[in-house]
């Protein structure tokens, strides 16, 4: 079949002339008049093509082409890939045409005259007057001018939001594409004391070079889990073995912070580098991460990390399903999640300290979920459906104002949505059903919270959902939101199901991704400043990012406080940190691009985690995968539920 739709397109803005020029052939004896009546609509032509080329065809190659109406009907069905001759189905298509009187003799004479015209050609006569040379010049002169034009109006070509390249410690590898990082710290671990010594590697988790396992670790998980889920559409977008290595160079880190290869452990790496301590520290020093030379503590915890154990067990669990194919590997990491969480379900007597986490039970029943899903023990689904474990969790402190945040400081929506989706597209129903149900309902009424109807969460006059109480880096919470809306979406579309209630309305999934799209709509520029928050995105973005390494030319080797002199400067970063996503706006839709205002213009690894996520499930080139994460879950075959008491009167 004739493919009309492309060949429409190409009609649509070239009918008008066509017919005109169609009827000067055929009433105008004179070659002379007919040629000059001919140069008219070849640049009629050129000004009524304008609009395709703001699509993107190349300007001088219809420029070239474009001798008559017919020669660039032809160029266009070969164009669309038909294999018949193009004046055969030129005059079909004419002739379907009610409001058209198509000339059949015309045609022949203009396809003898245009098309079929001999090779040979009489020579010119050379021609060097000054007049004819003028005109040449201002024709091509034109030609630039209008090329350079419609060029500006052209779409631009970003580059989108990928994740973090830029925060790799170590040795790089070979396919490293910032040009200015290179190899460094690779001596962490050595001090104060050599007892773990190959702690190069891993991450710095924001814009200084702390190696925060904590945060860090929630990045991972969150990167996995939108590998597991929409793995089709990395495929699709050719990133999949990229993504699985950015995945990969984390987790590799964390099975060298704790003695992995054992069944238990009583102590484990927390973090590498130091903020605060008033001597040269990661706060103190303002220099590239390739010149550091001051010592980097190793922190250690023992009895009081169950919240950071359980959180990494969860970075390894879920990576355990991204990798799944490599199985040595992946027994690899399932080994070292379990044994995470026995260190943290031994140590839960104790909360740490240092943590800004309020509790560490969440994390317990985030990191229990992933290993139900990484291993298929029905033991660690008995733990996570407990109701002490989700009491103690938060689960039903619906009243609390950061209830229905997820993000590394809390986990609780997450793992209710997790678990959501079990009952949702397994339903392994009794003894599970219960709190699975009350999961399902206590996620639904976080999701109605989102929605603008209702003012659980205030917004900025700009739209962006105002979710942190006085958190200091608001946006990576906004794109976890986006990403947690738009995947409850595609879990209900998944089980053929058109919406969910907020009391007694109903709304549909289109209502969630609407809320996933406007709030990534204000990230990337669509906001009062027309400001994109997402580095080298867009036209206008933040120029003076809070990071060591961006902030400073790659060829500059500065001392501790040497480098101030960059971190202080008002001039824009030499180094673009690509795709990274900055901290914060203010309540007033204001931002300050200022470097040293970290509050506003500090990438984190956590942020472009939360921004890859909701960008993957908002776009196209793929689908939820349903099965994927069910790959070591059993089948069930759900057991009757007990009878009731016997009356008695």
């Amino acid at each position: 079949m004739f493919n009309y739709q492309c060949y429409n397109d190409f009609m649509r803005s070239a009918r008008s002339f066509w017919f005109a020029h169609s009827a000067v052939v055929t009433v105008s004896p004179s070659s002379q008049r007919r040629r000059r009546l001919s140069g008219l609509f070849r640049w009629s032509c050129l000004e009524s093509l304008v609009d395709l080329f703001s699509s993107g065809i190349y300007l001088p190659f219809f420029l070239l082409q474009c001798k008559s109406p017919l020669l660039l009907s032809a160029m266009c069905l070969q164009f669309c890939k038909d294999d018949r001759s193009p004046f055969t189905q030129l005059k079909s298509f004419m002739e379907d045409e009610e409001a058209i009187l198509f000339d059949s003799e015309a045609f022949e004479r203009m396809k003898k005259e245009w098309v079929l015209r001999p090779t040979t050609q009489s020579p010119r006569r050379r021609c060097c007057g000054l007049k004819k040379r003028v005109l040449w010049t201002l024709g091509v002169v034109s030609i630039v001018i209008l090329t350079a034009v419609l060029a500006k109006k052209l779409p631009r070509q970003e580059k989108q939001p990928q994740p973090p390249q830029e925060q790799r410690s170590g040795a790089l590898p070979k396919d490293n594409n910032v040009t200015w990082r290179g190899m460094s710290c690779m001596q962490d671990g050595v001090w104060p004391a050599n007892f773990h010594a190959n702690l190069s590697g891993g991450y710095f988790d924001g814009g200084d070079a702390v190696k925060s396992n904590f945060p860090t670790s929630f990045a991972m998980t969150l990167i996995s889990w939108s590998v597991i889920e929409y793995g089709s559409k990395y495929q699709s977008a050719g990133e999949l073995e990229h993504v699985q290595g950015v995945i990969k160079w984390g987790t590799d880190y964390f099975l060298n912070t704790f003695l992995s290869e054992h069944d238990t452990i009583n102590q484990m790496v927390s973090q590498i580098g130091s903020r605060g301590s008033g001597v040269p520290d990661d706060d103190f020093c303002w220099m590239r991460p390739e010149d550091i030379d001051y010592p980097r503590r190793v922190g250690l915890c023992f009895t009081n990390c169950s919240h950071l154990a359980a959180e990494m067990s969860a970075a390894l669990a879920s990576a355990s399903i991204v990798f799944k194919d490599d199985r040595d590997y992946s027994k690899k990491l399932i080994h070292g999640a379990r044994t995470l969480y026995n260190f943290a379900e031994s140590s839960i007597s104790r909360e740490d300290s240092n943590s800004r986490s309020s509790t560490y039970w969440d994390e317990m029943l985030w990191g229990g979920a992933w290993l139900y899903y990484a291993t298929g023990d029905a033991d660690y689904l008995e733990r996570v459906t407990s109701h002490d474990l989700a009491e103690r969790a938060g689960a039903f402190s619906s009243s609390d104002a950061d209830y229905g945040v997820f993000g590394w400081e809390s986990k609780l929506l997450g793992a209710q949505l997790l678990l959501t989706r079990l009952r949702i597209l397994l339903g392994p129903g009794y003894p599970y059903e219960g709190m699975l149900r009350e999961f399902h309902n206590q996620t639904g009424v976080v999701m109605c919270s989102y929605l603008p109807n209702f003012r659980k969460f205030r917004r900025s006059k700009g739209g962006l959902i105002r979710l942190s109480q006085g958190h200091l880096q608001p946006l990576q919470d906004v794109a976890n939101a986006a990403f947690l809306a738009a995947l409850y979406s595609d879990y209900l579309e998944a089980s053929s199901t058109p919406g969910w209630y907020c009391g007694p309305s109903f709304y549909t999934l289109k209502n969630l991704r609407d809320f996933s799209k406007s709030q990534m709509d204000y990230i990337l520029g669509r906001n009062p400043r027309n400001l994109s928050y997402v580095v080298g995105f867009g036209e206008r973005y933040p120029s003076q990012v809070h990071h060591r390494g961006a902030s400073i030319p790659a060829h500059k080797k500065e001392s501790c406080k040497g480098g101030w002199r960059w971190k202080d400067s008002n001039m824009d970063n030499p180094n673009i940190i690509q795709g990274a996503l900055v901290a914060a706006t203010d309540k007033y839709d204001g931002f300050q691009d200022v470097r040293t205002s970290s509050n506003y213009t500090e990438p984190t690894l956590v942020g472009n985690a939360g921004l890859v996520a909701a960008l993957v499930a908002l776009g196209g080139g793929g689908t939820l995968d349903k099965n994927g994460i069910l790959s070591a879950v059993q089948s069930f075959s759900p057991l009757s539920p007990p009878p009731p008491a016997p009356w008695t009167p």
